[in-house]
């Protein structure tokens, strides 16, 4: 088992990372609650919902099952979970437990930052994805015309990431959460990008993916403490997101997962950064490591200007120019204003050169 500390305005909190630490949650929480409601979906909830509800045998408990999928990040949802929240009698003391992936993560941290000013939940993420979003405290849901666009810093209690419940997910859930990890590598690390390219991530050990996993969360926890409200260092998290929520709302939410769709992102940084600097980066492994774990690529048949509309929606968007994290070199993120043209015109490039490669 291994902890990672995360120091917040508000509050310290640990990530605990291990095996079967989902059978101890208790150990893990600041006090005792009233009550507890766990949130979580339709794939997740029938695989360890009774798991969890076992460590809890005096409290009261309850719990509410979402759809899957990034469409249940609506207002719609997110009412819905209050009205269960409010017929349930939860109070100030009582916890939520948001048990799932980065969506039921993102909506059930929003619904503790808003039930009654604000509540405690702690994040028990099921996905590698989710190693991303569970930690450093932004939770929001989507709005028909941008993702995340409604939302808050609400920092958790506690992350507890029981690495057995990954063993469960498919091949399209491991390449979405391997995109992120391969943001973070490409924001600080050298060498983690070097691991990774020469990772089969069908084949990973248990102990390969804890060990990937732990050094993913490690850069973003330093980067977070750094910059909590996302004012500075923080937005180079944002890497490969300006194209990549932008390609999520435009083809519809669910079409592309989100870690594909930040895959193409990453691509597309790469391709940007290295016309704008005029050298070689990392463009050329990481497309041939994505072609080779069946990675999603193909931009086809969608048009430049409306996705230029959903960039420009970003919340790094600053009087309709959009600023983007590019890359001097890996380990050195950098954020550029471009120009409309500039951005169709590396769109078009990008998507030329995608079809021919």
């Amino acid at each position: 088992m291994e902890e990672i500390e995360v120091t917040s305005s508000s509050h310290s909190y640990k990530i605990i990372i291990g095996e079967k630490i989902r059978f101890r949650l208790k150990l893990f929480l600041p006090k005792e609650y009233s009550s507890i409601f766990i949130i979580s979906d339709e794939m997740v909830a029938p695989l360890y919902i009774d798991e969890i509800r076992s460590n809890f045998t005096r409290e009261k408990i309850f719990q509410t099952i979402l759809p899957p999928g990034e469409q249940t990040k609506s207002i719609e949802t997110f009412y819905s979970v209050h009205t269960a929240a409010i017929n349930a009698g939860l109070d100030r003391n009582s916890l939520i437990i948001a048990l799932g992936g980065g969506v039921v993560g993102d909506l059930a941290g929003f619904v503790a930052a808003t039930y009654m000013r604000g509540i405690d939940y702690i994040q028990i993420p099921t996905t590698i994805l989710a190693h991303d979003s569970s930690v450093g405290g932004k939770v929001a849901i989507n709005h028909e015309l941008g993702k995340n666009l409604i939302g808050s810093f609400y920092p958790p209690r506690a992350v507890i990431y029981d690495v057995e419940t990954l063993q469960s997910l498919s091949a399209r859930e491991i390449r979405s959460g391997y995109a992120e990890l391969v943001k973070e590598a490409l924001i600080a690390d050298q060498n983690f990008f070097n691991t990774l390219i020469n990772t089969d991530i069908q084949q990973v050990t248990a102990k390969e993916l804890q060990s990937h996993l732990s050094l993913g969360i490690k850069i973003k926890a330093d980067i977070v403490q750094e910059d909590e409200r996302e004012s500075g260092v923080r937005m180079y998290l944002n890497l490969g997101h300006t194209l990549g929520h932008a390609l999520e709302a435009e083809m519809g939410y669910g079409k592309l997962t989100h870690g594909e769709a930040v895959a193409i992102g990453l691509l597309f940084t790469l391709h940007v950064s290295e016309n704008m600097f005029s050298k070689q980066i990392a463009y050329k492994p990481l497309i041939e490591w994505l072609k080779e774990n069946n990675y999603p690529l193909k931009l086809q048949r969608l048009d430049d200007n409306a996705l230029l509309n959903k960039m420009k929606s970003d919340k790094k968007t600053v009087n309709s120019k959009i600023k983007m994290v590019l890359l001097d070199d890996i380990g050195s993120p950098l954020v550029k204003e471009l120009s409309d043209q500039e951005i169709l015109d590396s769109l078009h490039s990008f998507n030329r050169k995608l079809v021919t490669e």
